[in-house]
């Protein structure tokens, strides 16, 4: 806990962002970092509440309330090695996870939550820039070696945990760099793309062997891992799109929001876009985005960023209550109006907003046809109406892994929504050596939810290999 009276006597204090005319102009993050003082004050806040909730909302059971309480005592290299117990890249949780543990704070019930995430970064940031995260290599080699199929945050986690447990670790990843949808999928606004390859150095240091440009199952046969390494971990996302059966996808300037997300991030990367198809741009277009989620908002604001004309966000659910009934709802994840940063940035919002289909001339888009819809989403009669549209984007989640290269090569077991079937205690699927974990195992979730698969599978591999581990769970 912080201090006694601390949040009797500290309103919450958040970060600040650079105003949205500025930071549209450019792809680099927005946020204004707090100073050291005003982070020791937000962690006073931190109250002796007996059982701390916010360990509920947390994937990686951070010690919140213990590196609150160093930091109030202004402690920051404890805090830091507290952190880091728990998480391997606390730096890219600080800026991109939803906070959870926040909603789970007892401090909520009042609507005033300890600022947890962003003590968490400004944690993590100092530790990175005072030089106090350096590479832990193991004291030991084990002889076993293990090939991790993906680099994004779960196959990082689980990497860098398996080298530290002393056995030689392969990373193989399709792109030309590492960090999966953590690189490729979130524009730099919201987490600039060095705070990975920092990680990636720590690692390589700690001996990772990366091999990029590796797309297993469709130019290196996944039998080569089978029979190369005592364990394989598949770490490979899900990003396989849903598919809306709507008339009219096959026109031009009708696009799944991955591809044009994954563009910007090279162009903004210096990487080429040979192998991506056709440029999709949004700017000077009126764009729609058809979805509610946070792809939907990361496609707002690299619209905005491209100089879009407008920008409408079509959400079929209904507009969520202002504020949710405490009593009913805490700790856990509630349903209520939230506005991001994007979205803040002059987006027109649709709420019970059903797409009907896509109209075009010439092959080309030129609008979405829509309609009011009730509780169960169907289309309310006389309600239609109609949105010009020169690009639309299709935000609306993932249905699994993809099918073709690496499962279409060599067949696992699936659970009922097609993700790599495996359990929680031990990862394994069903061959005798090949583990899964993140999206490809448990479908579409948070960053923070794939670093804690990762480690966990790790400790399940460790233990696989080795008959006992000490890897933390």
């Amino acid at each position: 806990m912080g201090k006694i009276t601390g949040f009797l006597e500290i309103d919450r204090q958040e970060q600040a962002y650079a105003p949205a005319g500025d930071r549209i102009r450019h792809f680099r993050e927005f946020v204004i970092p707090m100073e050291d003082r005003d982070v020791e004050r937000q962690a006073q806040r931190c109250m002796d509440c007996g059982i701390p909730y916010c360990h509920t909302g947390c994937p990686v059971n951070n010690q919140i309330p213990d590196w609150n309480d160093l930091v109030y005592q202004k402690d920051w290299t404890r805090a830091a090695r507290n952190l880091h117990s728990t998480n391997n890249f606390p730096e890219i949780t600080g800026r991109i996870c939803p906070a959870p543990c926040e909603e789970a704070c007892t401090l909520n019930l009042e609507d005033a939550p300890v600022t947890i995430k962003s003590i968490e970064c400004a944690i993590a940031d100092k530790a990175l820039s005072e030089g106090w995260v350096a590479p832990v290599k193991p004291e030991y080699r084990t002889g076993k070696n293990v090939a991790v199929v993906g680099s994004g945050p779960a196959g990082l986690a689980a990497a860098q945990q398996l080298a530290r447990a002393g056995h030689d670790v392969h990373v193989f990843e399709r792109q030309a760099h590492a960090g999966g949808l953590l690189r490729y999928g979130i524009p730099d606004f919201k987490m600039e793309k060095h705070h990975i390859d920092l990680r990636v150095r720590q690692m390589e240091e700690e001996g990772v062997t990366f091999h990029f440009n590796a797309n297993i199952g469709v130019e290196r046969p996944m039998r080569e891992l089978i029979d190369g390494f005592d364990a394989v971990l598949l770490t490979c996302g899900a990003e396989r799109p849903r598919d809306p059966g709507l008339p009219g996808l096959e026109l031009d300037g009708v696009e799944y929001a991955m591809p044009y997300l994954i563009q910007q991030n090279k162009r903004v990367g210096g990487e080429s876009l040979d192998r991506d198809g056709a440029p999709i741009l949004a700017g000077g277009k009126h764009v729609v985005v058809i979805g509610g989620g946070d792809t939907a908002s990361d496609c707002i604001g690299t619209a905005f960023r491209q100089a879009a004309l407008s920008v409408t966000q079509l959400d079929i659910r209904p507009m969520p209550p202002l504020r949710e009934d405490k009593l009913s709802i805490w700790p856990y994840w509630p349903t209520k109006f939230r506005t991001s940063s994007s979205q803040a940035e002059g987006a027109e919002r649709e709420f019970s907003c059903v797409t009907l289909g896509l109209e075009g001339e010439n092959g080309h888009v030129t609008a979405v046809r829509c309609a009011r819809c009730d509780e169960s989403r169907k289309p309310i009669a006389g309600t239609e109406f109609t949105l010009r549209a020169d690009l639309v984007l299709l935000a609306i989640g993932f249905a699994g892994p993809l099918e073709e290269g690496l499962l279409e090569e060599f067949p696992l077991e699936r659970d009922g929504r097609t993700n790599v079937k495996a359990d929680t205690q031990d990862y394994l699927t069903s061959h005798p050596k090949v583990f899964a974990a993140g999206d490809m195992r448990k479908g579409q979730s948070l960053v923070v939810w794939a670093i804690r698969e990762g480690r966990q599978a790790a400790h399940s591999i460790d233990k696989f290999l080795m008959g006992h581990t000490e890897l933390p769970r």
